[in-house]
């Protein structure tokens, strides 16, 4: 199927400050994007109104040329968001963790839990809390969901955040493959992307 995320002249103003505005793009299947810009230019922020989790204070971002405001349920079902947050429960096993992340997720894989975790490196932390687990392992746990849930739009923030080389190395391998399997991806990182498919806007 088709799909394409388009934002037509985005504007968005924080504390009376215009971060970015008359922003336009679009992004189809196969495609990945990389939102670059100094700190404080509004790439978190771009990403939260994308997700429509913040408004903008003008401008439209479609899904399929539907505004995703009038067009939820849609859109979300499409959608897996990875913020700056993990979005784990510290007091539950990554299992725990996976098991509610698919149970909530509108178009589950079938992959089995265990095997998400094994190809994030957490092979034999499956029953451990999250909470004792490293920086880099929680998030590790938190992209273990990009392996259970099949949207079709991922928009992650600063993914490669606590990761070792070899855990971008497999992050940079998966983008790729989600692109080549008729995926998408906006992404922000101060971490160089070494990705085929990738393609860069840069803010500010």
């Amino acid at each position: 199927m088709k799909n394409t995320l388009k934002i037509e002249n985005l504007q968005c103003i924080r504390d009376d400050r215009i971060l970015f505005e008359n922003l336009n793009f679009s992004i189809s299947n196969g495609q990945l994007l990389q939102i670059e810009g100094n700190n404080g230019c509004g790439k978190t922020s771009l990403l939260r109104i994308l997700c429509g989790i913040s408004l903008s204070a003008d401008g439209l971002v479609l899904w399929n040329e539907k505004n995703i405001q009038e067009n939820k349920s849609t859109f979300y079902s499409n959608l897996l968001y990875i913020g700056h947050n993990n979005g784990v429960k510290r007091d539950l096993t990554p299992l725990e963790n996976l098991a509610i992340a698919r149970a909530l997720a509108s178009n589950p894989s079938s992959i089995e839990l265990e095997e998400a975790l094994d190809k994030v490196g957490l092979y034999g932390f499956e029953d451990v809390a999250t909470g004792t687990l490293s920086a880099g392992q929680q998030r590790r746990v938190a992209l273990a969901r990009l392996f259970i849930n099949k949207a079709a739009l991922w928009i992650l923030d600063e993914p490669f955040t606590a990761l070792d080389k070899t855990a971008v190395a497999d992050l940079e391998k998966l983008l790729d493959e989600h692109a080549q399997q008729g995926g998408m991806a906006i992404l922000t990182s101060h971490h160089h992307i070494k990705c085929q498919y990738l393609n860069s806007l840069h803010l500010g």
